[in-house]
């Protein structure tokens, strides 16, 4: 009796505080994953690894204004002073990329990077919770599916904003240009990045939602992140692809990211004005957010 009443009760609060419940619930669910990393710093070195590894040896390796200061450059017997090869480095750097530094071209798609790779592995967490059997429990439970989802998505989103500010401060650190850094331009790239971490999110847990091994979620996730970075304007700029690329990148929400990170941080004026990035992103992020939803609906059942 005492049992019934109790869940009587239970049913009678939820029925009368649904939306508090929910971003409870929601909260509940992301804090218990994200437990599980902050609890343990190795697993932030860990996925830091990559990024960090492109910025100082590929981003430091890949000097292009060192090809035109560079001795071998100068042609024989013209003997072209080095004021003027660093000057025409510049100029090159400036006219392709938008910024006499490659390096702070690149930091700004590593942004992008580390985010892309945190959300590629939101679906595992959920294909994890199944094979352990916490997702079957967690179904038992008033828990609305809807909340599961967008719980491993806030997690997700979490935890790539905090390792993007990382690498940010990385970078800097390593010689990345502030000189147009300023707090509106720092809030407008992380706001960027929270939609980019939103949708792809989204996007991962909705491949979980149908997966059962964690081998083949993992294969799905890798098949998809790395041609979606690379047909990007992440390491080069868009106009420098050919025509068959560079129409995937300009539809890429990757690219949109990474321009306005540019424009905000760097100082490199935009292909579009930002209302219109953030309204692409905003819709991809609220597209693949209610897809994720309805397919937890049909795919989660207790």
């Amino acid at each position: 009796m005492k049992r019934t009443s109790v869940k009587n009760f239970s049913v009678e609060y939820i029925g009368k505080h649904k939306v508090a419940y929910f971003f409870k619930s929601v909260w509940s669910l992301a804090n218990r994953d994200l437990k599980k990393w902050y609890l343990a710093p190795v697993l932030l070195i860990i996925s830091l690894i990559q990024p960090v590894v492109w910025l100082g040896l590929f981003g430091k390796a890949f000097n292009l204004a060192g090809i035109f200061t560079n001795s071998s450059f100068n042609i024989p017997g013209l003997n072209i002073p080095k004021s003027v090869l660093d000057t025409i480095g510049n100029t090159f750097l400036l006219n392709s990329f938008g910024t006499t530094s490659y390096f702070s071209f690149l930091a700004v798609g590593m942004l992008a990077f580390i985010v892309l790779f945190t959300a590629m592995f939101s679906g595992m967490s959920v294909v994890w919770d199944r094979r352990f059997g916490f997702l079957d429990k967690l179904l038992t439970t008033p828990v609305s599916r809807g909340s599961i989802v967008l719980g491993k998505i806030i997690n997700s989103v979490v935890r790539a904003l905090v390792q993007a500010l990382v690498v940010l401060i990385i970078a800097i650190v390593l010689g990345m240009s502030v000189a147009n850094f300023t707090l509106v331009g720092v809030l407008d790239t992380f706001g960027a990045l929270f939609l980019l971490a939103f949708g792809m999110s989204s996007l991962f847990v909705a491949l979980g939602l149908r997966s059962t091994d964690w081998q083949s979620q993992m294969a799905v996730a890798n098949l998809l992140s790395l041609p979606l970075l690379f047909m990007s304007n992440a390491f080069f700029p868009v106009s420098a692809m050919p025509s068959w690329l560079s129409a995937i990148a300009n539809v890429n929400p990757i690219s949109f990211t990474i321009e306005i990170g540019r424009s905000a941080l760097l100082g490199i004026t935009p292909a579009v004005p930002f209302m219109y990035d953030f309204l692409y992103l905003g819709l991809f992020a609220a597209i693949l957010g209610a897809i994720s939803i309805v397919l937890s609906w049909k795919l989660l059942k207790g």
